[in-house]
């Protein structure tokens, strides 16, 4: 596991932080004023570290292998952490898989309701789908695949998402001729077939751009509903263009600094962004950390990875630090104010 040994300053629980009091009081360590950076934020950013690692450890294991511990390791938090977050590794698996759900859905739904005949729509679907799949190929196989050997509690999820799709797809009902209706099984049929295809794909090694299988995949949906004149169109028009395959941040801002992420860590670089040539103590306050000898430890360990640097040169004897960010900080910075304000 990445980051400081057990027992370290930097490895405080959250339970050892000055928090606010029952009564919405700022706790007295912090000189009257609320931390510049709370709680929520930094277990935000725990949260997205945590389900990007179950994404991994599920593409590199397979769902029904995955432990807590893989999970803790690879995320580089604490187990004490972890169940403060989820109740178990199943948990943790389905917030994953809503959070894939949330990221699918928003550009499926979007292109979705664009407007134009049904077929339009679903084909924008399609491939809007298809896209955010192939972007990460770890997410599109925790949805089509793991999904399936993940428990009841997936299943049912993976179930209503489904019925989304299946009332979509029978939408094609209503430019049917009178006369040629499909059967009553007709769009879960072929939402099956689909997912039948992806899933297939993503079994291979290497299953190409899933993007371009739109075309066939369109053939097979508009069939029934629009008859082999309309299928035959379908795999005529102009292939999209596949997205670059990519692994989105984790959720992580210092992952690649090899840093364990706690809620003093990030309260203390934050503190010294507010507050720019903060002395120790000043720092100390705006962090709500109240014992100088871990303040201490904290900038200095900041100080290594050249994330804060001193700003006053040559200072007296005894006189008091200046700190500030430093370019790399301040880029670590940014990616933790973005990653805070989209969630």
């Amino acid at each position: 596991m990445a980051g400081g040994r057990r027992g370290s300053p930097d490895e405080v629980e959250p339970s050892g932080l000055a928090r606010p009091g029952r009564d919405g009081l700022p706790h007295p360590g912090t000189g009257g004023r609320e931390p510049p950076f709370g709680d929520r934020q930094v277990a935000e950013i725990q949260r997205a570290r945590m389900l990007a690692a179950m994404v991994e450890e599920v593409a590199e294991r397979g769902a029904s292998n995955v432990t807590v511990a893989d999970v803790v390791a690879r995320s580089g938090v604490s187990r004490r952490t972890f169940y403060e977050l989820f109740g178990n590794r199943e948990d943790c698996f389905l917030a994953a898989f809503d959070d894939a759900i949330g990221r699918l859905g928003r550009e499926v739904v979007a292109a979705y309701g664009g407007g134009g005949r049904w077929r339009e729509r679903v084909r924008a679907g399609l491939i809007a789908g298809l896209c955010v799949l192939d972007s990460d190929l770890r997410l599109a196989r925790l949805l089509i695949v793991e999904s399936l050997g993940a428990g009841p509690k997936a299943l049912e999820r993976r179930s209503r998402v489904l019925a989304g799709l299946i009332a979509a797809v029978d939408e094609g009902l209503g430019e049917v001729k009178s006369g040629s209706e499909p059967t009553p099984l007709t769009a879960e049929g072929v939402v099956g077939a689909v997912l039948a295809v992806l899933h297939g794909r993503l079994l291979e090694g290497d299953p190409g751009p899933l993007v371009e299988l739109a075309n066939p995949l369109m053939g097979m949906i508009v069939l029934p509903y629009l008859g082999p004149v309309a299928a035959r169109r379908e795999l005529e028009r102009p292939i999209p263009k596949a997205p670059a395959r990519t692994h989105p941040a984790s959720g992580d801002p210092l992952r690649e600094l090899q840093m364990r992420l706690t809620y003093r860590t990030i309260r203390v670089l934050m503190a010294v962004a507010a507050n720019p040539g903060s002395s120790n103590r000043t720092v100390a306050d705006g962090a709500g950390i109240g014992d100088q000898g871990q303040i201490s430890k904290l900038l200095a360990r900041l100080n290594g990875l050249c994330l804060i640097e001193q700003t006053r040169r040559g200072p007296a004897r005894g006189g008091p630090n200046a700190w500030a960010l430093t370019a790399k900080g301040r880029e670590v910075h940014g990616a933790i104010s973005a990653q805070t304000s989209s969630s």
